[in-house]
Parts: C-alpha cells; sequence; structure tokens
C-alpha cells in the first residue's frame, strides 16, 4: 500500500504526568536519523482551530491519554491561565511527540494579531508550516499576515481546511479564496464527502479511496476503502476527474512526473506514489501547496493531515536554513528562538539545533553576544513539562537552563574558534565577505514598533525591585514589550502591540508575579517627522572647568527618507576632505547625537520617522570632548527640525470586521465616524466582510463597539498597516490629549 512506509512503532513508556486534567505519557528519549524529524508551527487566524488540531494531534500519537478542549480551558499547549480563562492562545508552546517511527516537534503558536512576534520569533527555525483555515471563512486577516511571515523565511507548507462539519463550510470556496489571497498553487489532496451538510468522510484524491472516521472511538480508528466505479460511481468519477487535473498541473511545476507521464502518455497510469513524490518535491521546493480537511472538533481528518506531515515538508536537513550552518561541519550551531522563566528552573531557553549536539553541562559561546555560557539542564518540552536528557543532536527542538545572555535570535555555537571558521568557510563558500557572514549569523530579529503605551506603577516603593525583575522577565520572553523610564516624570513605561498585549502583561504581573500594579490610561504611539529639506549651520562653545569645548557642525535634513542608515556623508568635492579626516570616535559620537534625537523628535518626543540625516562638515577643539560633540549635533538637528516644521505621524490600522449582512449598515456609519476609509466589501455566506482602514485613536475600545452594534455576532481583526500626516484639526486634539494643553 503506498502508505506502507509510514511504518507505526512503538516506544517504551518512561513516566506520566498529569498536567491540569490532562494525562501526558512521556516517552524514553532515542536518536533518530534526522530523515524522520519534522520541525513545524501551526500557523492560523484567531478561532482557526490550532490548539484543537494540535491537542488531537498529541492523542493520535499517544503522548495523551484525554483530549483536552480550549472550552473546557483543559489542553496541553494553552497552559497559561490567560490562556485557559480567554480560550486563546497568547505564547508559543513547544511540544515533542511521535508518529510513526518519526518525531514530530510542532510549535502551536497564537493566532491574535497583538502576539504576532511570537510567530515570527518561531518561523526563523522552523522547516515547515501547517496553516489552519477555518472551512466557513477561508482566508482570514491573521491568515494573510503568519503566511507572508513564512513567506520571508521560504517555509514549505500543507495547508488544512478545519471545520468542514459546519453547515457553512465550504471547501471550494476555500481554495478559490487560497488562491487569490495567499498567490499560490493549490494541489488540493482531498475532497469532503458531504450529506445534507453534514461531514461524512473524506476521499483522498491521491490514492483513490474513502477515509471514512469512527465516531464512537473519538475517530481514533478509521478504515480506507478502495473507490469503485460501480458502487461509488459518482465520488469515483469526481475522484478521477480531481486525480488528472492534480497531475496535470503537478506535471507543470515537475518535471520528473512530466517526463513519465509523457512516456506513459496518459495521466490515468500515473500511480499513487509518483504522485506522492511529486507533490513532495513541489511542496519543498515552494511551487505548491497541498491543501487537506477535516474537522478536527468532530476527530476527522487529524491522522491523513499527521501523515501528510511526514509525507510533504522536508526533514531539518533539506531545511533551506540548515544550509547556511553546514559550515560550522560537526561543531554545535544553534539559534534560540524563545525564552520563558519557570519557577523552579529559571529561564529556560529554547533552542533550534542546527549542527553537532548539545550536552547537559556543556560551555557554549553566545556568537551574537560575544559570551560564554554554561547548560545547567537540558529539556525535551511538553508545553509547560519538560523530560530532562543527557544530549540533544542536530535537527532536533532542546530547552536550556543556565543561559544569563542569551536572547531570541542569538547563534551559538561550542567556541569562539568554531564560531570564526565558520565565518571564514561561509565566506569563501559564499564569495562574500566575513561582514556578510557576520550578518547571518547576527541577531537580526526585529520586533514591530509598539503602537501603544502607558504608565505602570508599583502599589509601594518595597515592590519596586520585584517590578523591575518581573518586567526584565517578561521583556526577555517578549521581544514586542517595551519598558523605558520617562525622564522628566520617573514613570516606568509599558509599551505593546495592542490592548489586549498590555492588558494580559498586566495580569500575568499580578498573577504569577504577585504585584497588584497599576497601569495608567493607554496612549497612542504617534511618530514625528518633517515636510521639507533643510541644511544650516551649528556652532556651540562651553567651558568645563579650564577647558573650552567648541564645535561646528553643518548638516541637512532629508524628508520622506526610507534608508537604512541612519546617518548620510557628503562626500562632494567641497566637503570629501573634512569629512575623511573625522576620526571613528568622534564618528560615534556624531551617531550617538543622530540616533538621540530620532528617538526622541523636538515636539512631543515621539520617535523621528522617514528623516535622512546628512553630515557636511565638522569641526572641534583639540580638547573638545566626544560627548559635547554628541550634544552639538542633536541640538543642530532639533533647531533644523524645528526651524523646517515638525508634524506629528498617527498609526493607521488595517481593520477586518465579519458581520451579518443586517448588522453592515450600523458598522459601516460607525465607521465613517471614525474617520474609517472603506476599502473592500466582500459576500461570505451570509456576512458581508468589510476591510478598511482607520487611525487607531480612533479605535480604543472599539472590539467592545462592535460586539454591541452586532449584538455580538461580528468579529473584528485589526493589525498596524503605516503611519500617516495628521490634519491640524486632529493633530491639535492629540497635542491635547498628550499635554494636557494646546
Amino acid at each position: 500500500m503506498w502508505m506502507s512506509r509510514l511504518i507505526k512503532t512503538s516506544c517504551k513508556v518512561q513516566k506520566r504526568y498529569v498536567s491540569k486534567g490532562t494525562t501526558i505519557v512521556k516517552k524514553e528519549h532515542e536518536e533518530l536519523d534526522v530523515k524522520k524529524i519534522r520541525n513545524l508551527g501551526i500557523l492560523a487566524h484567531i478561532d482557526a482551530g490550532k490548539t484543537t488540531t494540535t491537542e488531537r494531534m498529541l492523542y493520535y500519537s499517544g503522548l495523551i491519554k484525554h483530549m483536552g478542549e480550549v472550552h473546557h480551558g483543559n489542553t496541553v499547549t494553552d497552559y497559561m491561565d490567560q490562556e485557559r480563562q480567554r480560550g486563546i492562545t497568547i505564547t508559543s508552546a513547544a511540544v515533542t511527540f511521535q508518529w510513526k517511527n518519526h518525531r514530530i516537534n510542532l510549535i502551536d503558536t497564537p493566532g491574535h494579531i497583538d502576539f504576532t512576534m511570537e510567530v515570527e520569533q518561531t518561523l526563523r527555525v522552523l522547516d515547515g508550516a501547517v496553516v489552519i483555515l477555518d472551512g466557513s471563512a477561508g482566508v482570514e486577516a491573521q491568515t494573510l499576515t503568519v503566511c507572508r511571515q513564512a513567506d520571508k523565511y521560504n517555509i514549505p507548507r500543507i495547508i488544512y481546511v478545519n471545520k468542514m462539519d459546519r453547515a457553512d463550510a465550504n471547501f471550494d470556496m476555500c481554495l478559490r479564496s487560497i488562491e487569490s489571497k495567499l498567490n499560490v498553487e493549490i494541489l488540493p489532496t482531498q475532497f469532503p464527502i458531504k450529506e445534507k451538510g453534514i461531514l461524512e468522510g473524506i476521499v483522498d484524491i491521491v490514492s483513490l479511496e474513502k477515509l471514512v472516521f469512527d465516531k464512537k472511538d473519538m475517530g481514533m480508528k478509521y478504515i480506507r476503502l478502495k473507490l469503485s466505479e460501480n458502487e461509488d460511481s459518482a465520488l469515483w468519477e469526481m475522484a478521477n476527474e480531481k486525480r488528472r487535473s492534480l497531475a496535470d498541473k503537478l506535471s507543470s511545476m515537475d518535471d520528473k512526473l512530466a517526463e513519465a507521464i509523457i512516456e506513459q502518455e496518459s495521466l490515468d497510469a500515473v500511480t499513487p506514489q509518483m504522485l506522492l513524490d511529486s507533490i513532495y518535491r513541489s511542496t519543498i521546493s515552494r511551487k505548491g501547496v497541498p491543501v487537506l480537511l477535516g474537522s478536527s472538533y468532530k476527530n476527522i481528518g487529524v491522522q491523513p493531515l499527521m501523515d501528510s506531515i511526514l509525507l510533504y515538508l522536508p526533514s531539518p536537513d533539506e531545511s533551506i536554513y540548515s544550509i547556511y550552518h553546514r559550515c560550522f561541519e560537526q561543531n554545535l550551531s544553534a539559534r534560540a528562538f524563545k525564552v520563558v522563566h519557570d519557577k523552579q528552573k529559571g529561564p529556560i531557553t529554547f533552542f533550534r539545533i542546527y549542527s553537532g549536539s548539545i550536552k547537559k553541562g556543556a560551555n557554549l559561546y553566545n556568537m551574537s553576544r560575544d559570551k560564554k555560557e554554561i547548560v545547567t539542564k537540558l529539556y525535551i518540552a511538553y508545553a509547560d513539562e519538560y523530560q530532562e536528557v543527557s544530549k540533544m543532536t542536530h535537527g532536533n527542538i532542546a530547552a536550556l537552563t543556565g543561559l544569563k545572555s542569551t536572547m531570541t535570535g542569538d547563534v551559538i555555537t561550542s567556541g569562539p574558534t568554531a564560531a570564526k571558521q565558520a565565518k571564514q568557510k561561509l565566506a569563501a563558500h559564499s564569495h562574500s565577505t566575513l561582514e556578510d557572514a557576520e550578518t547571518i549569523f547576527a541577531c537580526d530579529f526585529k520586533s514591530v514598533e509598539p503602537v501603544f503605551f502607558c504608565s505602570i506603577e508599583a502599589p509601594s516603593l518595597s515592590m519596586q525591585a520585584p517590578l523591575d525583575i518581573a518586567l526584565q522577565q517578561l521583556q526577555r520572553e517578549d521581544p514586542s514589550l517595551r519598558v523605558s523610564q520617562n525622564e522628566e516624570t520617573g514613570q516606568i513605561v509599558l509599551a505593546g502591540m495592542g490592548e489586549l498585549h498590555l492588558e494580559i502583561i498586566k495580569e500575568r504581573i499580578r498573577t504569577e508575579y504577585k504585584i497588584d500594579v497599576d497601569l495608567g490610561p493607554l496612549q497612542i504611539s504617534y511618530r514625528e517627522a518633517i515636510k521639507e529639506p533643510i541644511q544650516d549651520t551649528y556652532s556651540c562653545e562651553h567651558r568645563i572647568g579650564n577647558i573650552i569645548h567648541t564645535v561646528t557642525v553643518t548638516m541637512s535634513l532629508i524628508p520622506n527618507y526610507r534608508g537604512k542608515e541612519i546617518l548620510l556623508l557628503d562626500k562632494s568635492p567641497e566637503y570629501s576632505s573634512n569629512i575623511t579626516a573625522i576620526p571613528i570616535k568622534m564618528m560615534k559620537a556624531v551617531k550617538t547625537g543622530v540616533q538621540s534625537v530620532l528617538s526622541h523628535g523636538p515636539k512631543l518626543s515621539y520617535p523621528v520617522l522617514n528623516m535622512g540625516v546628512k553630515l557636511h562638515y565638522l569641526e572641534y577643539g583639540s580638547n573638545t570632548s566626544s560627548s559635547v560633540v554628541t550634544a552639538a549635533v542633536s541640538q543642530c538637528i532639533r533647531k533644523l527640525m524645528n526651524d523646517v516644521g515638525v508634524n506629528l505621524l498617527e498609526p493607521i490600522m488595517r481593520l477586518e470586521i465579519v458581520v451579518p449582512e443586517k448588522y453592515s449598515s450600523p458598522i459601516l456609519k460607525d465607521l465613517s465616524k471614525r474617520r474609517g476609509q472603506i476599502q473592500h466589501i466582500d459576500v461570505r455566506g451570509q456576512n458581508r466582510v468589510i476591510e478598511c482602514f482607520a487611525p487607531l485613536a480612533e479605535l480604543l475600545g472599539y472590539s467592545t463597539t462592535v460586539r454591541i452594534l452586532s449584538s455580538g455576532h461580528a468579529s473584528l481583526s485589526l493589525e498596524f498597516d503605516h503611519y500617516e500626516l495628521m490634519d491640524s484639526a486632529s493633530e491639535a486634539e492629540a497635542i491635547k490629549k498628550v499635554t494636557g494643553f494646546y
């Protein structure tokens, strides 16, 4: 049979762990051939069924003996109290399980846009992904976001259309939605058997078999029945038609299959194994995306999905990012993708191991931070529970304790010598410079700028130190959370991705750290910008003790600048000799001055956006210190910005509102009052899908308004899109809210 290479084997049970109603059966860790390992993430819009699907996978693999449910608050991967209370995934959870002689390291990621950076952290270390869709909704807003993120890292993926048991589920609509919105070539390998709106089974197009699941046994058992022309004439005919279409589409993207079809002169002569191999090649080359279906809640279709993970998604050695790490040869190379704090174990750092191995008690070297680290203990993760092991080999996901400096995105190896050799080999192999090799292994994770901020205060002076520790730990776990101190007021300021993000941070501080903190009112994170270019010279003289410090600097500001360099140098004949003579120490002082202004603009101290700064001329006295140069540069830029005029930019959000038709009118009327710009209105069954842009300032508490206007029938998703210049009236109102006066 075509599935014969997926042979189910047993593992010796080591011990059991009961986690809030769910029994986890841990297995003895054994080293596997790297070809039998899969590292994948579950990606989807909120409420598409990620956690439910993950729970079924763990149950059918034998890792847990009883399935939890999201609405019961007893699932394995949603282990935080906030996740269980709200029924949403907030933080990525890694869990390892066995399936048919293979090891699957699976990461369940958040679906809410406020926690999209959790997805971003994880994607860099994955070899493949399963994208889950709601069968009644198709591709939704957050699905687009996570797929764009996966595209950035060239991650092969499978799409699983979930909730096909719903009466309004439409598989063909979902296929059209995938093609039009995700712009990918779909490879449907299944289609549903529905009778009177009820999902009775699935047809496997590749093997021409009917899959029927035993509803009495939680879907644990299912049978494959070969379709026949006599007994299943309609299904048989449809399956053959779809199979020919699949083979034809594959032949256009896979030369090996095309040659076989030409040789045999028939699409019907293609064997199941030939189709499987072709789908695999097309998937890992990212020419096509297999599409499967099921209903995880009704226990239909999950085992075939697990089989497809083994059949179609790449092993660690076939991952695109493994290529860069081959320059380490047998030495260790691993990248951190998550940090959590455990009350007993302390900081736990999750790594993807690309080459070599990690042992308990090993000495490591952090390439990204040029620091040595020591591994205290080594674990396999089962969500919030861990099994200690002595060694982990390449291709696996490992959890380490004892690391003090390592952050998300850092690369570790066995020592400085191994790091140096790897950079030299990579540079030689790719015909690039050592600087290029440095950037590949650098911590290049960039968090999206927060759009909300608020002050946070400890309940008493005695709790200030514990609060500082809590915020330090939370910031290390969540790079999208920014903690700073207002220099004028002395207040601690939290900046985050949304209302829900900051609300959950507050609840975590209260429940996990037992600190009853107070949060100030939410405020919008505006930006500052100039409209026109300007150039001028600034001179200053300061006496410090008996030394006179003098600086003369000529600079210009460039509006609508999109470059990466924060400081441009004028290499024209007029200024070239002066610029090239500036020592490195003073050039660093100039860059520090530029950065200080870009971080805190002159109008309301918001970051400055889309402005280039060019240095034309710099002259300073022989005794002038670098700190005075930094101050002079900063003062020069602020003077130029004030002279040309500074405008505020406000964050504009992209909204998607799914609402029944009878409630759409009040929603649209309300959006017009909020300066909303309608982009598109689509029809999805009985619902209207409204896509629009609106200023974040108009959307505080908007989710509550949407629920009221729709009597609880509408769903809302929003994400930051861009910054936009404010009109004078809106800017005046914003300044009044921020400062308390015009």
